[in-house]
């Protein structure tokens, strides 16, 4: 993956009749910024690495926004630190106190299992565009015009603010309301996995060297990050490594024990 500052090599072509030769100068350019919004799951720590791929300077936010998961909290630093992001920062948004999802209130129990159909109750109101905006307001305090987030509409659990026509309203919006894009600095989402399926995704990040045993899918994973094996998260990151022939590295508690 490439890091740090790029260095660009200008010649200077002297064609005088001495014919001297001027020495090559040496410029160093800072690599372009970038906010990831990084969870600590699968999917953002592969936006992550692409995005260091891509030659980018990665400041990762991780929105702590109530959620019962919290082990994914400790995954995002493991992540972060893994995978090179320049600053990691985590910010508290207390959705929670609003309830409306399985993933803040605990009286709503996490469907296993789950067939068929419909927006599940593991949807969080409003939750993509609050982080978004998160992200949003970092970025143009950094000069920064790109934001990456590791949304998927292949292999997900259908939430509304998953789908390119969300992300298409949100990046017009964001060139609206910022004063970068009304100077002529447009914003750009960046949703590299979106039309992925959870196996093309594994396999990306495995040919970029992604550990994926630092990562915590499940919606309700224990305090030591163990899943549970039958919620909509586990169900799709065990058909994801399955399909693509790679080995799951995740740690399942056992049978029968709840979340401590």
């Amino acid at each position: 993956m490439r890091g740090g500052a790029r260095v660009v090599q200008i010649f200077s072509l002297d064609l005088s009749l001495s014919r001297r030769f001027t020495p090559p100068k040496y410029i160093m350019l800072s690599p372009p910024r970038t906010v990831i919004l990084l969870s600590g799951g699968l999917d953002s720590a592969t936006c992550l690495a692409l995005a260091r791929q891509q030659g980018f300077e990665c400041h990762a936010l991780t929105v702590v926004y109530g959620q019962r998961h919290t082990a994914e909290i400790a995954a995002a630093r493991r992540v972060a630190a893994a995978l090179g992001a320049h600053e990691h920062r985590l910010v508290q948004v207390e959705l929670g106190q609003f309830g409306g999802s399985a993933l803040t209130d605990p009286d709503i129990a996490i469907p296993e299992n789950r067939e068929g159909d419909g927006i599940p109750v593991t949807y969080v109101p409003a939750r993509n565009t609050v982080m978004l905006s998160m992200a949003l307001a970092w970025a143009e305090a950094l000069g920064a015009c790109d934001i990456f987030i590791g949304v998927n509409a292949v292999d997900y659990s259908g939430y509304p603010d998953c789908r390119p026509e969300f992300l298409a309203a949100f990046q017009a919006m964001a060139r609206l309301a910022t004063k970068a894009g009304v100077e002529g600095r447009p914003l750009s989402i960046h949703a590299p996995l979106i039309g992925l399926s959870k196996a093309e995704i594994i396999l990306q990040g495995t040919a970029l060297s992604i550990d994926y045993g630092l990562t915590v899918s499940c919606y309700q994973a224990d305090s030591e990050g163990r899943a549970c094996g039958h919620c909509d998260a586990c169900r799709l990151r065990r058909a994801g490594f399955m399909a693509a022939n790679i080995s799951d590295p995740t740690i399942y508690r056992p049978p029968g024990r709840k979340p401590s």
